[in-house]
């Protein structure tokens, strides 16, 4: 079909394609729950459609469709490299006892009057360590829960703690996939982006810890019950060879890394081969075991569940599945922004979204429809992305606006959605329903609406340098050509 027979993407194709997605994925991931689909599948189907629609309506051929997918997926190559970098490097640090660590010298902060404040900084610097959430909610999130228990302390607002936590490390940790694949569809560096999220996620932090201390204040004279800490440390001590501070000079050099602006892939080979040096030197192991870690990740087998839970992950291939959600979601979202409907749906929204704040608003109330409706904090990050990319841009506004906009939005508020695929893994982990803890995750509540403030005032708020500027008509002229 020749390309001059095509016709203008409507908002009526946008939304009809949305439309469809978002019944594909409620059918596999809800109805169909007991079956266990991924969203991996209902995603292609989604594809196939917009492609149809595409096609046979819009009058594209599929080659066109096939550059768009593929353009796409190459703005996301860097992230996915990333990715399997971070597998890598979670598998070497967990041999070489840094997470382990990270975590036995972080639970010996716990203190009765502080119980909820020290909850939230162990769920953080445990969920910094590995990237993971889901991990540190279902492993040292779990003993957190049955002291708060033991403590008379109501199960939502221990929960609440625990995913604000969780969720702080998910959000600023460079292992972490949402890190790296806000600012690959925004189109920064992972670490300007972990930088500029500074702004709202540490004051967020705070403000959460604050109104911790206070709600703790009223338990502070009850005796805290460390029979399960003390088991978990023991329980690291004796499956390692060490457990010296000595270690977290490896996260500590990693971080100097970043304050150097050593890019990010660089970085992190050499914090993964630094974690295998480790492992090495102060652990016994071989150069084998090494290997076989960052390629299929360390399996732990002390005996003890939550230890075994927490530690048994990473490597290479522990992220082939994340890589692939996000290939699947990006042949959709390849297909609706190369016909135009994402343009479309951009310029609907965009006519009642005026200036900075709107556009901010936009970003951030998108994303969080996106979690709503199509129950996936990935393609919350991807749909946004894609939308609103030119229009920052055309505003002058610099790309870390918006990856931080995704984040403060849509990574954060997934797991406050019952049906979302990190609302249902937080509730059935935890055994507190997501609308019961949702008033306590203090963390995650503050940050969109920090994020909104400052779009309103333009505190943090940073423009297009003169080099980008010049780097988007570059890019513009290409594209005309």
């Amino acid at each position: 079909m020749n390309s001059k027979t095509k016709k203008q993407a409507t908002l009526f194709d946008a939304l009809l394609c949305i439309s469809f997605l978002v019944v594909v994925l409620v059918t596999c991931l809800v109805v169909l729950k007991k079956y266990e689909i991924s969203a991996h599948i209902p995603l292609v189907i989604s594809g196939v459609f917009a492609g149809f629609i595409a096609i046979f309506k819009l009058g594209f051929t599929w080659k066109e469709l096939e550059e768009g997918i593929l353009e796409t997926i190459n703005t996301t190559m860097p992230s996915i490299l990333i990715l399997l970098v971070v597998g890598i490097l979670i598998g070497t640090w967990i041999l070489g006892g840094i997470v382990p660590s990270m975590i036995y010298w972080g639970l010996n902060i716990l203190s009765p009057g502080i119980f909820l404040i020290a909850t939230t900084l162990i769920c953080s610097i445990v969920s910094i360590s590995t990237g993971s959430s889901w991990t540190t909610a279902g492993t040292i999130g779990i003993a957190l829960l049955g002291i708060g228990s033991a403590l008379g302390i109501p199960s939502p607002i221990v929960a609440g703690a625990i995913i604000s936590g969780a969720y702080f490390g998910d959000k600023m940790s460079p292992l972490s996939d949402t890190t790296n694949l806000a600012p690959a569809m925004a189109g920064t560096t992972l670490f300007e982006h972990i930088n500029h999220m500074l702004y709202t996620t540490v004051p967020a932090l705070v403000i959460a810890l604050i109104l911790y201390g206070i709600l703790g204040f009223k338990y502070s004279g009850n005796q805290i019950d460390t029979t399960q800490i003390t088991q978990i440390q023991n329980t690291l001590v004796n499956s390692y060879n060490t457990l010296s501070p000595l270690l977290l000079l490896v996260p500590i050099a990693v971080i100097a890394m970043v304050i150097l602006k050593i890019p990010a892939i660089p970085a992190l080979i050499i914090g993964a081969l630094l974690g295998a040096f480790v492992s090495v030197v102060f652990q016994g192991a071989s150069i084998a075991d090494a290997i076989v870690a960052a390629k299929s990740g360390y399996i732990s087998k002390s005996g003890m569940i939550f230890v075994d839970e927490l530690l048994t992950r990473g490597g290479l291939d522990s992220m082939l599945g994340t890589v692939s959600l996000m290939l699947c979601a990006l042949v959709t979202g390849g297909i609706l922004e190369k016909t135009g409907m994402l343009q479309a749906l951009a310029e609907s929204i965009l006519k009642v979204a005026k200036g900075t704040f709107g556009l901010i608003a936009a970003t951030i109330f998108t994303a969080i429809g996106t979690n709503l409706a199509v129950a996936d904090q990935y393609l919350a990050i991807v749909i946004p992305g894609s939308m609103y990319k030119d229009a920052f841009k055309k505003q002058g506004l610099a790309a870390k606006n918006l990856s931080r906009a995704l984040e403060d939005s849509a990574t954060i508020t997934s797991p406050l959605i019952p049906w979302n695929t990190c609302g249902a893994y937080m509730s059935a982990t935890l055994g507190v329903g997501s609308l019961a803890f949702l008033p306590f995750a203090f963390f995650n509540l503050l940050c969109p609406i920090i994020s909104l403030f400052y779009g309103a005032t333009g505190i943090s708020i940073e423009k297009i340098t003169e080099k980008e500027s010049c780097n988007n008509n570059i890019d513009e002229l290409k594209n005309i050509i």
